[in-house]
């Protein structure tokens, strides 16, 4: 009996300790942190897939996140939703600008009604888009318009961004829509540039709104989008080569 009773206590701690023990579950689903990039750095790391990310930490629980205090992650920009990216033409190279003017994260969380425009910004929060997943969960029998049944489809929409508010640590606040991450390219290079940024999690970590739009007869679609934003102080951006992943400019 009592080396039952030994048995049952040391499993019982196993259960308790295990939180304490194995602090980052998420590492086992294939999410990885990376190390410091120094700007002497040759190759890009490889980036943090969001979905995946936002899916385990968000099984720590409220708690356990502190766990990913200042943990570095690199995270791909979803260019092809970026239209304030560009490469220009610049003598015998190009340059990346990628402008974040309008990247302002506009939810409740990040107002600031009575920020002073000519110091601070109304949304203190910037965003960088990442990745966006949509998702058909079935149809049904429905009326908007009397005495007209139609076939009323479902769809879900996953955003992912990454939001950090020190996007002035890199380059003067002011009125320019034109301003944001700019790096010259080597000459010669004429690959696809592909951008990821670098940051440090910081709270509240992740967050995330729901809207809802209700299908109409116009538009027979319930549709709801799910914004899902990862949380971090932003420490570099780099912009590198698709092909070998090779570092081509960075704006840290």
């Amino acid at each position: 009996m009592r080396l039952l009773s030994k048995c049952a206590s040391a499993a019982l701690a196993a259960v308790f300790l295990c939180p304490f023990l194995c602090p980052f579950p998420a590492l086992s689903a294939g999410v990885e942190f990376v190390d410091e990039v120094g700007s002497a750095s040759v190759f890009a790391p490889s980036a943090l897939d969001a979905e995946r990310a936002f899916d385990a930490f968000g099984s720590y629980g409220a708690q356990g996140l502190a766990v990913l205090a200042g943990r570095r992650i690199a995270v791909e920009i979803d260019l092809a939703a970026s239209p304030g990216f560009s490469l220009d033409a610049v003598g015998d190279r190009r340059e990346a600008r990628y402008r974040m003017a309008f990247n302002n994260v506009a939810e409740g969380w990040n107002w600031q009604p009575l920020a002073d425009p000519q110091k601070e910004d109304y949304y203190r929060a910037k965003f960088l888009p990442l990745k966006s997943v949509t998702v058909e969960r079935g149809d049904y029998d429905g009326q908007d318009k009397i005495g007209v049944t139609q076939r009323m489809k479902v769809t879900w929409r996953y955003d992912y961004f990454l939001s950090f508010d020190n996007l002035y640590d890199f380059y003067a606040r002011g009125g320019d829509d034109d301003a944001g991450f700019v790096a010259p390219l080597p000459p010669g290079q004429n690959g696809e540039v592909r951008m990821l940024a670098i940051a440090r999690l910081s709270e509240p970590y992740l967050s995330e709104s729901t809207t809802f739009w209700k299908a109409t007869y116009g538009k027979p679609t319930d549709f709801t989008l799910k914004k899902r934003y990862l949380h971090g102080r932003l420490e570099a951006v780099l912009f590198y080569d698709r092909k070998d992943g090779r570092i081509l400019g960075q704006v840290r």
